[in-house]
This record gives structure tokens, sequence and C-alpha cells, in this order.
């Protein structure tokens, strides 16, 4: 009998070892489930938040049509402020302001499979098959002054035809409605083709203003070339009153047509152009200077809401076709005796370097 109860006494102890062994095992798995479930929560909360930064490291490419001046550099400084912002790297590609070496410099960021793409310049035509090409491959693009019409493609603008009528406003105001103008201005550009609507809306108005010469062009050393042009119309219209005003579409243009007439002793003679930089301003700024009004949005603002556009491309949220970016108007009149550069121009002029344009709160995440 005695065997017979340890006998018995094993086999229960066995079963019940086992049935304890079961349930360990189902709480255990119960225990791991439900720990999945909390992380899968917890994660799905912090990418919702950005908490975990699920963006960075990204790798972002820049394909720009030209790089000249120092309102190029303050751009390029804005887009690599903002991705660094955000914890990726930018790599540039200068196009030397050929078409055919953007649209190559755009395939090779898609052939070594950047995160995103952003484009500054360049044309619909040179542009479109590789932006296409990008999309197709699901690499978000947003382009900056470019007529690109492609669904999925965010494209910024600067509000240019605002800007030109600001300038052009003052002009006409300093010149009481009649005189003689030059215009410095070059086709073939999406932004200074909206500005030139703005230009022959302005003329229609004003019968009183003549334009007596045009000229312009994009090259690798614009402010020289327009420098050299402006010396030789100076030269065709040699008497104060001959020109009233020079209206430049563009700052390269600005500094160019300022430098001739400045050393050609033309005071009579006052300058009127579009966008800023360091550079710029500090010619505005010196009374000596014929350049005296230019409306523009700050570079580094371009840039910034360029890139924040692309990460919620890569965030995944929806974005605009368009964004038009809003421009504010520099007047000499306006800004202090001592030098200003760009960065401390807010004090001075309402709505300058101050863009939120493009944040979502998610963002705030990648704040350091």
């Amino acid at each position: 009998m005695k065997r017979k109860a340890s006998s018995f006494q094993k086999k229960a102890t066995l079963i019940s070892m086992i049935l304890l062994l079961f349930v360990i095992s189902a709480c255990g798995a119960k225990a791991s489930s439900d720990t999945q479930s909390t992380d899968q929560g917890a994660a799905s909360t912090s990418t919702d938040t950005g908490k975990d930064l699920p963006l960075k490291g990204k790798k972002i490419a820049l394909i720009m049509h030209f790089n000249i001046g120092t309102f190029s550099a303050q751009y390029i400084e804005g887009v690599k402020e903002e991705v660094k912002r955000f914890g990726g790297e930018v790599s540039v590609f200068a196009s030397d302001n050929d078409l055919t070496k953007m649209a190559s410099n755009l395939n090779v960021a898609i052939t070594q499979q950047f995160d995103g793409i952003l484009t500054d310049h360049g044309t619909a035509e040179a542009l479109q098959a590789g932006v296409q090409k990008a999309v197709d491959s699901k690499i978000p693009v947003v382009s900056f002054d470019a007529a690109l019409k492609i669904p999925g493609v965010t494209v910024l603008e600067q509000g240019d035809q605002k800007m030109a009528d600001m300038t052009l406003e003052q002009l006409g105001k300093d010149i009481g409605g009649k005189g003689n103008i030059v215009k410095v201005w070059v086709a073939g550009f999406a932004p200074m083709e909206r500005r030139q609507l703005a230009y022959q809306e302005f003329m229609a108005k004003n019968p009183g203003i003549k334009e007596i010469a045009t000229f312009g062009a994009a090259s690798a050393n614009t402010a020289l070339d327009t420098q050299a042009q402006m010396e030789a119309i100076l030269k065709q219209y040699p008497n104060k009153g001959d020109i009233s005003a020079v209206w430049t579409a563009w700052d390269e243009f600005a500094k160019g047509a300022a430098r001739a007439i400045q050393q050609a002793g033309r005071d009579e003679i006052k300058v009127y152009g579009i966008d800023m930089s360091d550079e710029d301003l500090q010619m505005i700024q010196d009374k000596a200077n014929p350049w005296v009004a230019s409306a523009a949005v700050d570079p580094k603002d371009i840039g910034r809401v360029q890139v924040r556009y692309l990460y919620q491309k890569l965030h995944g949220d929806t974005t605009e076709d368009t964004v038009v970016l809003e421009p504010v108007f520099v007047h000499r009149d306006a800004l202090p005796a001592e030098q200003v550069s760009t960065t401390e121009l807010s004090k001075y002029i309402e709505g300058w370097g101050s863009s939120t344009q493009g944040l979502l709160d998610w963002m705030k995440d990648y704040e350091k």
C-alpha cells in the first residue's frame, strides 16, 4: 500500500507541476503580449508626438539652378539650419546656371536615393521629367520658384507680383508719376515672369512714366555684367533728367545698376530692387548709394519654410500644392543710421525673418 500511495503521490505531484508550468507559461505569454501591446502603443504615441525623432538622419539634396551672390548664400544657410534642426544632413548640388546640368544633378540625387529633394529655381521644361521620376520613386520634392505642376509636389513662391507692386509704387511716388525709367529684367524664370506682369500693369496705369531702356541677363557675374550695361546706358543718356529711376527685378541687377550710377556721380537717379541680403542691406543703408528700397522675403526664411514642407511630406502630412511667402518692404528711411545685418532687420521692419509658415506642432519635438 505504501508503494501504491507513493506512486500515486508522484503522479499527482507530476500532474500538479505540469499544470503549474502551463499556468506560468500562459501568464508569461499574456504578460509578453501585454508588454508588446504597450510598447507598440508607446511607439505609436511617440511617433505621433515626434519624441523618438523618427525623421532624424534623413539625407536631403538641394538642387540649385544657380548659386550667385549673398542671397543664395543666405538661402542655403536657412536650408542647412532647418535640416540640422530635424537631425538631417544636406548635400548641395550647384548647377552653375546650366539647366542641363541641373536636370543631371536631379537624376543623380534620385539614383543615390536621397530621402528628400529640394529644388531652387530652374524651369518646368528642365525639371519636369526628373521631378516626376522622383515622385514615382516615392522621394518627396519641394520646389522653390519653378512653375512645376506635378501632383504631390509643393511649390514655394515669394509673392512676386506683390514685391514688384511695392517697389514700383514707391518709384512712381518718388518721381511724381512722370519721367523716364530703365528696367533691368530677364525672361525665362517663373518669378521674373510674375514680376513682369506687375510691371506691365503699373506702366499701363502710369502713362506719364516712360521706359527708355530694358536689359538683363542671368550669368556667372550678373552684377558685374549689369554694371557694364548700365554704364553704357548712362553714356547714352548723359544729362540730368534723362533718367529718373531704375527698376530692377533681382538684387543682383540692383547691385550692378547702383554701382554704375554711383561711380558716374548720377545721384539724381534712384534704384528700386527686389530681394534682400546682408550685402544688399549695406548698400541701401549707404546714403551715397542710389539703391533706396527693396521688397523681399528673408532668404533664410525661404530655406527654412521649404525644408518644413519637405519634412511634412516625410512625416506623411498632406501639403498644399502652392505656398506663397509673404514679402516685406524695406526702405532706407525706415532703417537706423548705424549699419545692421538681416538678422537685426526685424527690429525695424515688421514681419522680417519671423515666418512660421510650415511649422506644425509635432516639429516642436525637434527643438534642441
